[in-house]
């Protein structure tokens, strides 16, 4: 479904336009690149801000890893001290 809507460009624009396109590609052609460009803007504005949020919690995050550190190697070594019984069990 398409709608139909009256747009105002710069005559630059237009003219920048009238040589990219053919005569009755124009909407195809504005979509296409009205797409493109939400498309890469929207995808540097969640980096942006991904950024600014990763920035803004790295205190955080580093005081949860390392609350969280001694209790992840304790498991770890109890992991292997039961990979490595298990190991032992099966050699004969």
């Amino acid at each position: 479904m398409s709608k139909r809507i009256n747009i105002v460009l710069p005559d630059k624009t237009v003219a920048v336009l009238d040589r990219v396109t053919t005569k009755g590609t124009r909407s195809r052609f504005i979509d296409r690149a009205v797409r493109q460009l939400v498309q890469v803007e929207g995808t540097a504005n969640l980096r942006a801000r991904l950024k600014e949020e990763a920035i803004a919690n790295a205190g955080r995050d580093l005081s949860i890893a390392a609350d969280w550190f001694p209790l992840e190697e304790e498991a770890a070594r109890l992991a292997e001290r039961s990979q490595s019984r298990k190991t032992a069990r099966k050699r004969p």
